[in-house]
């Protein structure tokens, strides 16, 4: 969902159900400047979660609820009603990313600001263009989009390529 959403990893944590709209697979979430947007997932995507059944009749709660029953810490807004579970935080979603996709012992596996990064490059590998990308991320400025985005070598071959085809002069 970080991912295909390029969302902030706190924007997507703190989404509670009655903020997804299933129909038009976006969520409403409190952006880092606090106004409220859309994020958007595509249309083969799953909801953000595998929450406990029946998901389909849930009309509240949280969707990333914490994976064991633990009480509420402190600055949470209590236990999920649906669940009984806390909300699942940053810093505990790291930690399960990194044991889930870490390829060895000692070896870090994946960041979770890592995926809205890859998102960026990946739309910009796609030679979608910088406005595009910025609605995506819902970045305001142009240069720091433009940090996430880095081209691998395929998308800079092709560029090249360009260069062959065009009419020389001489």
């Amino acid at each position: 969902m970080l991912y295909k959403t390029a969302a902030r990893a706190s924007e997507i944590l703190s989404l509670d159900v009655a903020d997804l709209d299933l129909d038009a697979r976006r969520a409403a979430i409190v952006s880092k400047g606090g106004s409220t947007e859309y994020v958007y997932w595509g249309h083969r995507d799953r909801p953000p979660s595998s929450p406990p059944p029946p998901w389909p009749g849930r009309r509240a709660g949280l969707p990333l609820p914490a994976p064991t029953r633990a009480g509420p810490w402190p600055g949470d807004q209590g236990p999920c009603p649906e669940t009984g579970r806390a909300r699942l935080g940053y810093d505990r979603a790291r930690i399960l990313l990194d044991r889930y996709t870490s390829p060895g012992p000692g070896i870090s596996g994946w960041d979770l600001h890592q995926l809205r990064h890859s998102a960026a490059t990946h739309l910009g590998e796609g030679n979608v263009g910088l406005q595009l990308i910025m609605a995506n991320t819902r970045h305001r400025n142009p240069r720091t989009a433009m940090r996430h985005v880095k081209p691998g070598g395929v998308p800079v071959a092709e560029v090249t390529e360009l260069l062959d085809i065009a009419p020389r002069r001489r």
